[in-house]
């Protein structure tokens, strides 16, 4: 199905419903839920999924995990979408809470041709297979670091969606410290409790989530490096890649 509302068809008797939808450049999906489960795959472009707890960035050729009657929302960068609508009792294995993952080469193959299949499929044959063959390849994904936790303290969360929007990786944590009115010390353990990360982590994850849609849309990695503070490519490169396990190239449109 191309470009199909799945409010038209998420009644069918169908464990799995794939949809693929073009979208105009920065379209924002406001916050909605779905009654299933649905993996979200962007065929181009980059997506940015937020709920209540974070965001998840979902670059080119991967994926996101989104758990039924999740509420959230999505940011568009000239994304073509394969979306699988999935029955939750087809996935007791779903995880609770959004996950970005890695999307197989043999996954890709499976999304291009779901899209074609009808939606009231046989159960039995070709498409039934290519299904159950799919929902295989879903559990099997390795899930990647691209989730920006949300804390739920009012003044840390608004500090951290000010950062994540324009991100430095010289931030100090001073300057936080002094906004919220406390220690560094009562800092650093307020951002572990309500992140689950670091100071210093979860401010190089904004840096490196905040610079791939800058990647994919092909900005020079010394241009990225310089937005967000680093003293040259070379130190941008090499935390990128120990955050990600691969270089910023890896990261471009294809």
């Amino acid at each position: 199905m191309r470009n199909v509302p799945l409010s038209e068809v998420d009644a069918l008797p169908r464990a799995v419903l794939a949809i693929s939808t073009d979208y105009p450049p920065d379209h924002f999906l406001p916050p909605h839920r779905h009654r299933r489960a649905q993996f979200l795959y962007g065929a181009t472009g980059s997506m940015r999924v937020g709920t209540a707890d974070g965001t998840w960035t979902v670059p080119t050729r991967r994926a996101v995990l989104i758990p039924p009657e999740t509420d959230h929302s999505v940011v568009m960068m000239n994304v073509t979408t394969r979306s699988l609508y999935l029955e939750p009792s087809a996935v007791p294995w779903f995880p609770r809470r959004c996950q970005t993952v890695d999307v197989s080469p043999l996954l890709r193959e499976l999304l291009r041709e779901a899209v074609d299949v009808v939606p009231e499929y046989p159960r039995r044959g070709r498409d039934a297979a290519l299904v159950s063959l799919l929902l295989h390849e879903i559990s099997r994904c390795v899930p990647l670091p691209l989730e920006l936790p949300w804390p739920r303290h009012e003044g840390l969360r608004a500090l951290c969606q000010s950062f994540s929007d324009a991100p430095d990786v010289h931030d100090p944590p001073s300057r936080w410290a002094a906004e919220l009115h406390v220690s560094e010390r009562t800092l650093h353990r307020l951002f572990r409790a309500e992140t689950g990360l670091s100071f210093a982590r979860w401010r190089e994850r904004a840096c490196v989530l905040h610079a791939l849609p800058l990647l994919a849309a092909d900005l020079p990695v010394a241009d990225v490096a310089v937005t967000l503070g680093y003293e040259s490519p070379a130190a941008f490169t090499t935390m990128f890649s120990r955050l990600l396990g691969a270089p910023p190239r890896s990261y471009r449109e294809p």
